[in-house]
This record gives structure tokens, C-alpha cells and sequence, in this order.
């Protein structure tokens, strides 16, 4: 129902001075229709006017409260009783209390006043005509104190403009491409039109790039802007992966020939030799602001105080506010020069974590202003983080979920499985991933191709593809056992950084393959255990995608079976959805 105010009477000369109509039946009887008295408000008991006392108590709560919040931080500091007070502080107290005791009264006034100015004849019109009122008598409409409905929004002539009319706008400039969905209120005519500008400006087609069968409304302001389509990548399964005693089949989106295939007879490999074993070493996503002083020497100070383990406690309670799952785990500092680098790491329950961490670090920082005001925040991270590039730092302290993966690989299964032997594999092992990838200077690429796994697995995950980056630093390790007759390989893998709920998960393809290995959402029985069931996941495919390639080197077959799975006579360009 349209929901209007009724339209205040026109004003006229006559409606200016006071009106004297006669009734039907009493055509002599004059009635007196002068406006009423001024309504009276609750505020009108106060000796200010009701603005100028709002800001006086609000001033005094707020004023106080910081004031006695600094004098009990003191007193705990200096192991001085809290209830020991001084008359200032008696003061405060008294202060605080009245100035609360009134603003909680305050919102109690205006709703009373609402009520006691409201006029005898109901201001709202219900009905979606306006009514005009009757001549016989005149009624007085002025606005009551109640804040009034929202007024109507007006729909932008945008939507009911035609596509062709808001291709040009865009082309021209008129209308900026990234306010389109905004503006139309529909994501998917919003991605058609930007796609249709963009082809006629760049003079190139798009065709063969999907636009419908996909829902642009769940990338809106979390995972894509000025969307113009999607780009199709398919997912095979390799599996099951036998870990830990349960059966995984690994979603892997990937363009690589041969890449599911080989994960897939690792797999079978190390089904067929028992499974394999894996243990989360580690989980922490990490933050490193980068904060300056006057000189070395301060810098050093703060590097003392948040390494002094006397204040981790109050630092992980500022810090833990961040979040219900987030928890401060260590502070980790380098100095260079007057300049300090602050490696906070925290625990981020089933979330990748970057952005929980994040808050956590400014509310730190902002804690530590009090105490070091002459500290300069430069920047929120400043490297020592390190994300989305090789760093020494992760390949040695980790970062995200630090996971080590194991498996005993039979005589039997690496002769018919594998088409190669034990003794080959270890020593091209120790040949191409461990003096090989020191001779390349490699700084965690001491493995065959992790990459090529972990990022297979993030994108049919949904996770973000950038930090394959430290998310695939790895070494294989293999060497002989049970007297040389069966293989032991492992992949330790120190940052591997994923998450099961927020960013790329939420969507819906995406989503249906975290289902698929059975760790889709956040766990509700134990925060975190979804998102390290999906790293160890990740290790234990990297061991049989390793496990898989080195045999294939080791056996010659290589070349051959990229020749066969990885190429193709087809002019796939002329094939389109």
C-alpha cells in the first residue's frame, strides 16, 4: 500500500484568517476553528534546549569513561588495588553514572514525545489516492515530531531505459561501466551490456566467452568485478586417495593434459600399498606491518615489548577481538635500521584467515599508540608476511597449515603400478628434486611439479590461485626400506593456505567440490578441522602426483605420455558453448 502524507492545505487569504462555516442543520451556529495551542513535549522539562543537553552528557559519559579506563590501566600496571580511589575518581564515577543513567532516558524522551505530540487526526494517509479534506470543516496538518516513513525511492530511468540507449552511455563515458549493477539492479543485464560496450569499443568479439548459465549475483562485491562472463575450466577426479584411513576423490580443475591422469595411478599406487599418513605440524596465518620510529634504539624498545612473554597475554586479548575465531599465537620481529616488521601469527578456525588477521593487527596497532605514540605505522604488511611470493620466511616458519605426508609404496606396486623400480626412484629423487633444485638456487621448489596440484585443487576449491605461489613449496624425500625392497616417499610442505568458508568457496561450483571431499563450510563440532582436513587433502594428492611423475621420468615415459594426453589435432577454436 503507497504510504503518503496528506498534502498541507493550499494557503490562501482565506485560510489565513479564522474560519467560520455553517453547519448543515445550524445554519446560524458559528463555529471557532482557530489552530490549537503548540502540543507539549517531554524536552520541554529540561533547563537546556534538548540538543545542547545531549551533547553535554554525551561529552561528560565518554570524557569520564576514557579518563577512568586510563587510571585502572595504571593502577594495574603499577599493582595498585582498584578499589583504593581517589575524589577525582569518585567523581568520575558519579559522573559516569549520571550521564548513563541519562542517556539511556533520552531515547525513553523521544519515544514518549513521539507519542504525546501526535496530533488527534492520524497524519498518515493509507489510501493511494490523496483524499482533499471536506469543506465543512478544516483540519489542522502540521508535521508531529515522529520522524516521518522513508519517502519513495524513485526506480533510475536506467531500468526502463533500453540496453541499446545504456550501450552508448557506457561507450561515451556517460554512465561508468563499474556503476552497472548498481545502477540496473540486475547483475546478469548488467555483465551483458558491459560485454556488448567492450566489443564495440575494442572492436573484438567475445564470442566464445559463456555469459548465461551463471550467477552474477553471488560474485557482487566479494569475488569479481565488471564481470563480462566466466571462463570454462574442467574438473576431473583423481582417486580415491586413500589418507589417513578414509577415501578422498580430488576435484582437480586443470587444462593440463596427463595431470589428472598421473595424480589418479599415484592415487592407485598408494591405495594398492595400504594409504597414506599425514600430520598438520602447524596452523597459523600470518600479518607483518611495517611500523618506523625517530631511531634504531625505539624501535628496538617496541621489539623488547612485544616479544617479552610478561605482555603476549594482554596483546592476544586486544588482538582476539577481531574475531570469535581468531587467536593470536605468536609475535614474531626483524629490525632493519629504524624500522621495525611485527610477524603476528594467529590461528583463523575454518577461514583462510588473511583478512581476520588483518583486523587483528590494527587493533594491536591501534594499542600500541598509547604506549609508543611516536610510532609511525607505514603500512599493514610489510613483507614479512610473506604472501603470494617465495620467501625464506614461510619455507622456514611456515604459513597457513604446515602439513607432512607420508606413504610405504611395495616392491610389487612400483614394478606394476609405477613401470619402474625402487632404486631408480630414489636416486633420481636425490638427483632432480634435492641437487638439482640446489644447483637452480630454489627456495622451496625441492620437489617435481607440487605447482601443478595444489593449483588444480585451489581453483576447483575455490581458494585463491595466487597463493599457490608458497602454497606449493615442497620437498620430496624418497629412500628405500624394508631392505631396499619398498619405497618410502614424503612431501613436507610447510604453508599451505586454505580455507573452507569465505571468498571463492561460497560459489556454487566451487562449493559442490568441497562437498565432494566432504569438508564444505565451517565445522560446527571442531572450528578449523574442515580447512586442515583440506590441506593434509592437498599434501597427500602432491604425494601421488609426485609419486606418479618421477616414475614416469624414471621410466622414460614422459615424453611419450605427454604426446598421447597432452596434444591434439582438433581446431578447438571453432568449437564454442
Amino acid at each position: 500500500m503507497d504510504v503518503r502524507r496528506r498534502p498541507l492545505p493550499p494557503t490562501s487569504p482565506d485560510h489565513a484568517r479564522p474560519h467560520h462555516h455553517l453547519h448543515k442543520n445550524q445554519s446560524s451556529a458559528v463555529v471557532d476553528h482557530r489552530l490549537p495551542s503548540p502540543t507539549p513535549k517531554a524536552s520541554d522539562a529540561l533547563p537546556l534546549p534538548l540538543y545542547l543537553t545531549n551533547a553535554v552528557f554525551f561529552t561528560l559519559f565518554f570524557s569520564v569513561a576514557y579518563y577512568l579506563l586510563h587510571r585502572w590501566r595504571d593502577k594495574i600496571r603499577n599493582s595498585t588495588p582498584l578499589h583504593v580511589v581517589t575524589l577525582s575518581e569518585i567523581v568520575a564515577i558519579v559522573s559516569l553514572i549520571a550521564s548513563f543513567i541519562y542517556l539511556l532516558g533520552f531515547f525513553g524522551i523521544d519515544f514518549v514525545q513521539c507519542f504525546i505530540s501526535r496530533a488527534p487526526h492520524d497524519a498518515w494517509d493509507l489510501e493511494d489516492d490523496v483524499v482533499e479534506p471536506p469543506q465543512e470543516s478544516f483540519h489542522d496538518h502540521r508535521l508531529v515530531t515522529c520522524p516521518p516513513p522513508p519517502k519513495l525511492i524513485h526506480p533510475d530511468p536506467l531500468i526502463s531505459a533500453g540496453d541499446e540507449e545504456i550501450v552508448e552511455s557506457v561507450i561515451s563515458g556517460a554512465l561508468p561501466s563499474y556503476s552497472l549493477e548498481s545502477k540496473l539492479g540486475d547483475c546478469k543485464r548488467a555483465a551483458a551490456i558491459r560485454r556488448e560496450a567492450l566489443q564495440r569499443m575494442t572492436g573484438r568479439s567475445l564470442q566464445g566467452l559463456p555469459l548465461d548459465g551463471f550467477d552474477y549475483h553471488s560474485i557482487l562485491g566479494q569475488c569479481c568485478e565488471m564481470p563480462v562472463g566466466y571462463i570454462q575450466i574442467p574438473v576431473g577426479i583423481a582417486g580415491p586417495l586413500l589418507l589417513d584411513g578414509f577415501e578422498y576423490s580430488v576435484p582437480m580443475a586443470t587444462t593440463e593434459g596427463c595431470l589428472v591422469a598421473s595424480t589418479n595411478r599415484g592415487c592407485k599406487a598408494i591405495y594398492g600399498s595400504g594409504g597414506a599418513t599425514s600430520m598438520v605440524l602447524r596452523d597459523g596465518m600470518t600479518r607483518a606491518p611495517v611500523v618506523r620510529f625517530a631511531s634504531a634504539k625505539r624501535a628496538s624498545e617496541l621489539k623488547f615489548f612485544l616479544e617479552n612473554p610478561e605482555n603476549f597475554d594482554t596483546l592476544a586479548v586486544v588482538f582476539n577481538r577481531s574475531s570469535r575465531f581468531a587467536r593470536l599465537k605468536c609475535i614474531q620481529c626483524s629490525i632493519a635500521g629504524k624500522n621495525l616488521y611485527i610477524r603476528f601469527t594467529c590461528s583463523t578456525g575454518d577461514a583462510m584467515g588473511m583478512n581476520m588477521v588483518s583486523k587483528g593487527v590494527q587493533n594491536v596497532l591501534e594499542f600500541l599508540q598509547d604506549d609508543f605514540p611516536d610510532m609511525d605505522v607505514i603500512g599493514i604488511s610489510g613483507n614479512f608476511c610473506s604472501d603470494k611470493k617465495p620467501a625464506a620466511v614461510n619455507w622456514i616458519e611456515g604459513r597457513g597449515k604446515s602439513v607432512v605426508c607420508e606413504a610405504i609404496i611395495k616392491e610389487e606396486v612400483v614394478k606394476k603400478v609405477l613401470k619402474t623400480s625402487v632404486a631408480a626412484l630414489v636416486e633420481l629423487n636425490m638427483l632432480k628434486n634435492l641437487v638439482g633444485s640446489a644447483v637452480a638456487g630454489a627456495l622451496g621448489g625441492f620437489n617435481a611439479h607440487a605447482g601443478n596440484i595444489v593449483s588444480a585443487i585451489f581453483i576447483a576449491t575455490g581458494q585463491d590461485p595466487a597463493q599457490n605461489v608458497e602454497s606449493s613449496h615442497c620437498i620430496t624425500m624418497m629412500e628405500a626400506v624394508n631392505n631396499g625392497k619398498d619405497l618410502h616417499i614424503s612431501v613436507s610442505m610447510p604453508s599451505i593456505e586454505v580455507g573452507t568458508v569465505g571468498g571463492g568457496t561460497q560459489l556454487a561450483s566451487q562449493s559442490a567440490c568441497l562437498n565432494l571431499l566432504g569438508v564444505k563450510g565451517a565445522s560446527k563440532d571442531l572450528p578449523g578441522s574442515n580447512s586442515r582436513l583440506l590441506a593434509t587433502i592437498v599434501a597427500g594428492s602432491v604425494l601421488a602426483g609426485e609419486l606418479s611423475l618421477m616414475s614416469a621420468i624414471a621410466a622414460g615415459q614422459l615424453v611419450k605420455s605427454h604426446m598421447k594426453y597432452n596434444r591434439s589435432s582438433k581446431d578447438v577454436s571453432k568449437a564454442t558453448s
